[in-house]
């Protein structure tokens, strides 16, 4: 005789098993009374599956979508199967910024039996996922380490290499993972700077828990830190500049992984960005084709300006007038007193 709990969960693999079945057919297959049955289906409808039944001799019972997600049950190919299609969810980051997909592959491999969870890491070992040419590659099963990192709420020390190619470890508390155009970035305070930081999952050499539990005051809203940090990261010169347009057309024009934005007010957005010199991030502004205001720095201003002044010489006469280089170098030399535009 087996267990109310395993009858039941038997049960569910046998209604969506097909899409339907009779009182009799479901007693004969669990060897049990119908009665039993029907009690076993009125306890399955308390736990929130979406049983459905036909009056009658004939009648049946089905299983449809419910309101909310009920208990699920998947065997050993299922559950495999479903592994390793989160897996590559969250490694593709075909769900965007959310994190759905990871968060779900977290649980489902905490719970897995023992011989599929060995199988998935087999399939982790030899699986390749290959990115796109500007995509880096993350290990497997890093993401699921930084996750579990993240839910453990303990303090953990972490191998890192930065940009420049440089090792460091360090210790840090963990917070959230958060996924934008294409990267992962671990967001963790840095126990030694005191202060928040983000790290590309994909330079994570390891992170070995502590087991020292830490209680994260005021953690900051980590997108806008990872939007922050790639839009300035380790850029020569930064620029601040003013959009007359609201936050969210600012970021169809700017997108978050180039700038950091803050709105001023509701028709004004500012916007910083960081660029290699002030000549390249005045080429930037000005391929934006719309108005803004250089707030800061000077440079950066006085080089689009110097670019706008080009463009206004060579278009100055229309396309039939003088060559304006042509021009210039018939113009007088500053010695006779002419002035050279």
């Amino acid at each position: 005789m087996i267990s109310a709990s395993a009858r039941l969960l038997r049960l569910v693999a046998l209604l969506a098993a097909r899409p339907s079945w009779t009182c009799g057919e479901l007693a004969d297959r669990m060897a049990v009374t119908e009665r039993t049955v029907r009690r076993d289906i009125a306890k399955l409808r308390e736990l929130g599956y979406a049983v459905e039944s036909d009056p009658g001799p004939w009648g049946g019972y089905r299983l449809r979508a419910g309101a909310r997600v009920p208990p699920l049950i998947l065997d050993d190919e299922e559950a495999l199967a479903v592994a390793v299609g989160m897996r590559e969810a969250a490694l593709s980051g075909t769900l965007g910024g959310d994190q759905a997909a990871l968060s779900a592959l977290l649980k489902l491999r905490q719970v897995l039996p023992r011989r599929i969870a060995d199988r998935l890491g087999e399939m982790d070992d030899t699986f390749v996922h290959t990115p796109r040419p500007d995509e880096p590659q993350i290990p497997a099963g890093m993401l699921l380490e930084l996750a579990a990192a993240c839910r453990r709420g303990e303090r953990a020390r972490l191998s890192y290499r930065d940009w420049a190619g440089r090792a460091t470890v360090r210790d840090v508390d963990p917070y959230r993972l958060v996924h934008t155009e294409r990267r992962w970035y671990f967001v963790a305070r840095d126990v030694t700077q005191a202060q928040w930081r983000t790290f590309r999952a994909d330079r994570v050499d390891r992170l070995h828990p502590t087991g020292q539990p830490v209680e994260l005051i005021d953690p900051p809203d980590p997108a806008l830190l990872v939007s922050r940090s790639v839009a300035t990261g380790p850029y020569p010169l930064h620029a601040t500049i003013r959009l007359p347009m609201p936050v969210n057309q600012a970021l169809r024009l700017i997108p978050s992984s180039v700038g950091a934005h803050r709105p001023e007010g509701p028709d004004a957005t500012i916007v910083d960005i960081g660029g290699p010199d002030a000549e390249g991030l005045a080429g930037y502004l000005l391929s934006l084709a719309t108005p803004l205001r250089v707030l800061s720095p000077d440079a950066v201003r006085q080089a689009l300006l110097r670019r706008v002044q080009e463009l206004l010489e060579h278009n100055a006469n229309g396309p039939t007038g003088p060559d304006p280089d042509i021009a210039r170098e018939r113009a007088p030399s500053p010695a006779t007193g002419a002035m050279r535009h």
